[in-house]
């Protein structure tokens, strides 16, 4: 498959509606740590959130979409105020299915990120299909859209970026710096 650049995919970036984000993988390095008492404990970038919190301040849904559990990722969840945390989700399409619904959005209007070869189920089921760099090799092939930051290490951030540059957003944000007004 003939992979599309960015700049090729600037007029669907700007339509999304919806930003559905895998987990493990993506918004971490994929490592697992569980402490003395079994917790498990996961690393999360902090210039990922604030592209969270710039997309969410200009009108995109943030969500996550995740087979895992563990609580780290919820906590995560309400610290970023994402509204729609799933998580345990064995059938992803099906979940997103449910969520499309729920939010009244079309797949044309929903970009995913992920990370491995599970995520290829979401094809066909979103507008765009977005790889991080350090994906399996089968989902970067058959993605839109391969991201040039591992994750856990400011994927988000870059794709947050692409999509204010698309609505036209980040050079005023790039300029003059951004403040969460809690609006």
């Amino acid at each position: 498959m003939r992979r599309l650049t960015w700049w090729r995919l600037r007029r669907r970036l700007a339509a999304m509606q919806v930003v559905v984000l895998d987990v493990d993988g993506v918004l971490t390095d994929g490592g697992l740590w569980y402490g003395p008492e079994g917790e498990l404990i996961k690393r999360f970038d902090v210039r990922d959130g604030l592209g969270i919190r710039l997309l969410q301040h200009a009108g995109l849904e943030v969500a996550f979409l995740s087979g895992g559990r563990g609580g780290a990722t919820e906590v995560r969840a309400q610290q970023l105020g994402i509204r729609h945390c799933l998580v345990g989700a064995k059938d992803k399409p099906v979940a997103l299915a449910g969520l499309r619904q729920q939010l009244g959005v079309t797949a044309e209007q929903i970009v995913f990120v992920g990370d491995d070869v599970n995520d290829l189920a979401l094809q066909g089921a979103v507008g765009l299909l977005v790889a991080t760099a350090d994906a399996a090799a089968p989902l970067r092939r058959r993605a839109d859209a391969v991201l040039r930051r591992n994750g856990g290490h400011g994927a988000v951030r870059e794709l947050a970026e692409r999509l204010l540059q698309a609505r036209g957003l980040w050079a005023q944000l790039s300029r003059e710096g951004w403040r969460d007004r809690n609006d």
